[in-house]
C-alpha cells in the first residue's frame, strides 16, 4: 500500500503557479474611494425637518467604561439609542470588552414633546441572541436646546445595579435648521409622496402647494415646477485650487473626485468635508 502511494506521488508535477491563480477579475471599473464617497454622499444629503419636529439632535457616541466582561472571550459591544420612535445602531467594536469605542455620530430628527433619549448597550452574540449589558435614560440638557455643545459620562444600570455598570461618554448638540432635503416622486394625488433617503426612518406626506422635485437615485435631480415652468437651481459649490490641494495633502491616498463629491455632499462646507474624509479615512 505504502509502495503504491509513493508511486502516486512520483507521478505527481511541481508548477509555478500563474499569476492569476485564485484572483477574482474587478469588471466594475469604480474604485472603493468612489464607493465609499457615493455611500457618505446618499446618507448626508441635506435633511427635511417633517411637521411636528423641532430640529435636528447630533448624538456622538463616543466611547464607555464598563464595569465588568460577561462571557468567556471579551465582549463585542454596540450601542442602540432610540431618540422618541427613531431607533439608530452604531457599529460593533470588536473585542472591545471593557472598554469599547465606536466614535459615532448620529443625526436624527427630534419630535416636538421629546426631552430624552434611551441609550442601551448590547454584546454581539453569534450562536444566541444578543445580549443587553447595560442602559441608561438621558434627559436633553437644556443648555442643548440653546445652541451649547455638551459631553458627559453617563452611569449605566444593568446586572450589577443602578448606576453601577460603567458609564457611557456622549456628546449632544441641536440645530433648529433643516438638514437633509429628502427623495420626492410626483404621484397621481394631489400631494407630492417624500420619501426619506436610504436608513431614515418612515414616509412623511408635505402639504400639496409645496412644489415638488423629482429625484431619481443615482441620477441628477430635475429641477422643481412651479406653474409649468421649471426653476433653476442654483450650482453646486465648487472647491477652489488652493483648498482642493490642502485637503490632498492631508489625505493623499483619497482620489481627487471623491474629495470633490464629498465636498458638494457637505454643501461647501470645507470644515465639514475633512471630518468626513477622517471618517472614511479610518
Amino acid at each position: 500500500m505504502a509502495i503504491a502511494i509513493e508511486n502516486r506521488w512520483k507521478k505527481a508535477m511541481l508548477l509555478p503557479l500563474p499569476d492569476d491563480f485564485l484572483r477574482f477579475e474587478v469588471t466594475n471599473n469604480i474604485s472603493a474611494d468612489a464607493q465609499a464617497a457615493m455611500a457618505l454622499y446618499r446618507q448626508q444629503m441635506p435633511q427635511y425637518v417633517a411637521p411636528n419636529h423641532m430640529g435636528r439632535l447630533s448624538i456622538t457616541c463616543a466611547q464607555a467604561k464598563l464595569a465588568r466582561n460577561y462571557g468567556l472571550t471579551r465582549m463585542d459591544p454596540y450601542v442602540r439609542i432610540r431618540v422618541g420612535h427613531y431607533v439608530y445602531e452604531t457599529h460593533t467594536d470588536p473585542n472591545g470588552g471593557k472598554n469599547p469605542r465606536w466614535n459615532r455620530v448620529i443625526q436624527s430628527q427630534l419630535p416636538v414633546g421629546v426631552n430624552t433619549m434611551y441609550v442601551e448597550i448590547y454584546d454581539e452574540c453569534s450562536f444566541k441572541m444578543d445580549e443587553l449589558i447595560a442602559w441608561c435614560e438621558i434627559k436633553i440638557p437644556e443648555r442643548v436646546f440653546a445652541g451649547e455643545t455638551h459631553e458627559e459620562w453617563y452611569p449605566l444600570s444593568g446586572k450589577q445595579g443602578d448606576g453601577l455598570e460603567g458609564a457611557i461618554d456622549i456628546v449632544l448638540s441641536f440645530s433648529n435648521q433643516p438638514t437633509m432635503q429628502p427623495y420626492m416622486y410626483q404621484t397621481a394625488t394631489a400631494a407630492p409622496l417624500l420619501m426619506v433617503p436610504p436608513g431614515r426612518p418612515m414616509p412623511i406626506f408635505v402639504p400639496p402647494q409645496q412644489p415638488a422635485t423629482v429625484v431619481v437615485q443615482g441620477g441628477a435631480p430635475i429641477p422643481p415646477v412651479v406653474g409649468g415652468v421649471p426653476q433653476p437651481q442654483p450650482p453646486p459649490p465648487q472647491l477652489s485650487a488652493e483648498e482642493l490641494k490642502q485637503i490632498q495633502e492631508m489625505f493623499p491616498n483619497i482620489d481627487t473626485e471623491v474629495v470633490k463629491t464629498v465636498f458638494e455632499a457637505n454643501r461647501g462646507n470645507k470644515d465639514a468635508t475633512i471630518n468626513s474624509l477622517l471618517q472614511m479615512n479610518e
